[in-house]
């Protein structure tokens, strides 16, 4: 098949599964691909065209599957390469696409290729992966430090050199300046490709070119290590490596492709995405998932500044316009519940979850769906550290201990921020773990299951679940959705979020308290809208004039 230009993603909404925690069909615990198409129907009704499969892959899980062992076999737990072929046919049987995770910027120490590389100086698969000689002094060959704490280096007796883990140690960079890796990387692909796979979701691609020169990054105050992601982000031969791989992968198939690229901007991300380039078709930005963070640090918590979050979504709106490709999501596997975070997980659940879907589907782009958002699942306490499960959180638990951060302080950041908090078992019912697993789950089940299900959402018209199947359904009947021009309204307003998107025939109009209490909307909005009609609300009991309900959202069409 080659590569056509129909864009059918740009009219698609994607949902994301993150296997272990989404259905365990043989009471071990752990989700399987079993579970997965138990639940297809689940997806199909809630109008969902694509499934993102976060990686089943053969691994120690290390990082939960984002260590890969074996590229070409599936994780036992998961189930089996019969399972996989399976879930694709019933997947596409209900005209559904299904995209897979690529973990191309490291390897499992266990992968093959690392086992061998290690083995020896000279063995052929040395290159495969990053090793330098320590300082003259022994020390790692720079201070740059890994996203999971601790050195972004670990020293090989056997070998004597040290080879570079921006994540985990179990977790070794491939060198992609070797060719011979290069090629075995897009082999590889095509495997997956061939099988029947509709694209790829590209895990830190734009990690995978370094600065050769491997420099010391300057080191902040309280900062144990250097400030280095200048000389891996966006590096070098970045756009030289995505062009090869389109050229000699992407450009056969009519695939999706979407890139996570953390510290990427928008001009960046118009080389990226801009067809004439022949990169990628949309990025994973994560400016406006640092908004609520001081100086680069996700545990450092501060409030969000609604106005810097309108005019981050501004920047990515107007910029890729007509260009490139913008990418939608409030959650992920890495994000915190958007309900606990931006919205009110208590009093205005409901409410509040139906708001922030408003606000982000309205916009132009691919909207991403992560499994429990459209239940409007929330954040979770665990009372003690032994309950979680993530390794960057434990991790970090040692290293702010050592910076003198107290007890308290880091559970609030654990509480605010933590991976497992989008990691809990996905809330199918009322009944013992939320329906999960007849077993023990591997991570506990959010309390609050026996209120917050999909049982019990389907059964309410009103439910979050049924208001997501409208957005979604809104996205793909309105072309003014996926070709409309954005314009931001009430830029300094610090409650409302309000935008236009202006078609060649219609404009609409969207309105969004993100706050508790009543916001008034500007004269000239008020009447813009008067007689206007109403393509979606969250709450049709309330009179809009001049004011909102609290986490209001509307969208108005005229």
């Amino acid at each position: 098949m080659t590569k056509t230009t129909n864009n059918w993603w740009k009219k698609s909404v994607v949902y994301q599964i993150y296997p272990s925690s989404f259905n365990d069909t043989n009471g071990d615990g752990i989700g399987d691909i079993p579970g997965i198409i138990e639940k297809l129907d689940y997806l199909k009704n809630l109008g969902i065209d694509v499934i993102w499969l976060s990686p089943v892959y053969d691994s120690p899980q290390a990082d939960n599957g984002y260590d890969i062992r074996d590229y070409q076999s599936i994780y036992e737990k998961y189930g089996t390469m019969e399972d996989l072929d399976k879930l694709l046919e019933e997947v596409h049987n209900r005209g559904m696409k299904l995209v897979m995770d690529l973990v191309v910027n490291h390897t499992s120490d266990e992968h093959q290729w690392f086992v061998e590389s290690k083995s020896s100086k000279e063995s052929p698969y040395r290159d495969y992966y990053v090793w330098r000689d320590g300082k003259a002094d022994g020390e790692p060959p720079n201070n740059w430090g890994s996203v999971f704490s601790g050195s972004a280096w670990d020293y090989d007796e056997a070998t004597g050199q040290y080879y570079l883990h921006l994540f985990a140690k179990k977790q070794p960079d491939l060198n992609w300046e070797n060719p011979d890796l290069r090629t075995d990387v897009y082999e590889m692909m095509n495997f997956w490709l061939d099988k029947g796979i509709d694209g790829f979701r590209m895990d830190v691609i734009n990690f995978i070119s370094k600065d050769q020169d491997f420099p010391d990054g300057e080191v902040g105050e309280g900062q144990l290590y250097g400030d280095s992601g200048q000389y891996f982000i966006n590096g070098p031969r970045i756009h030289e490596f995505l062009k090869e791989m389109h050229t000699e992968v992407l450009a056969k198939h009519d695939v999706m492709t979407v890139g996570e690229m953390p510290g990427a901007t928008p001009d960046d991300a118009k080389d990226y995405t801009d067809p004439a380039n022949d990169e990628l078709d949309m990025i994973f930005t994560f400016e406006h998932m640092n908004l609520d963070q001081v100086d680069g640090d996700k545990w450092n918590l501060k409030a969000l500044n609604l106005v810097d979050l309108k005019e981050n979504f501004e920047k990515w709106q107007t910029s890729l316009h007509g260009v490139g490709w913008n990418s939608l999501y409030w959650n992920n596997h890495d994000q915190p519940r958007i309900v606990s975070r931006f919205g009110d997980d208590a009093k205005y659940r409901e409410k509040s979850a139906k708001m922030l879907a408003t606000c982000l589907h309205m916009m132009q782009g691919t909207p991403y769906i992560y499994q429990g958002e459209e239940l409007g699942m929330t954040n979770v306490q665990f009372e003690s550290l032994e309950d979680y499960r993530d390794i960057e959180t434990l991790n970090m638990y040692k290293e702010k201990k050592s910076l003198g951060w107290s007890h308290e302080r880091i559970m609030e950041a654990i509480y605010a921020k933590g991976r497992d908090n989008a990691r809990t078992p996905m809330q199918w019912n009322a009944s013992e773990n939320a329906g999960f697993t007849t077993g023990t789950p591997w991570l506990a089940v959010n309390p609050n299951y026996q209120q917050i299900n999909a049982e019990a959402a389907l059964e309410d018209e009103h439910s979050i679940y049924h208001y997501y199947k409208r957005l979604i359904q809104l996205r793909k009947e309105k072309d003014i959705l996926t070709n409309g021009r954005f314009e931001l309204l009430m830029r300094d307003d610090a409650q409302v979020f309000a935008y236009k998107r202006v078609g060649e025939e219609e404009t609409y109009v969207v309105v969004c308290n993100f706050s508790g209490e009543e916001a008034v909307l500007e004269d000239s909005i008020v009447a813009e809208v008067q007689g206007a009609e109403v393509v979606i609300s969250n709450d049709d009991s309330y009179d809009i004039r001049h004011k909102l309900a609290p986490y209001e959202g509307v969208v108005y069409s005229k």
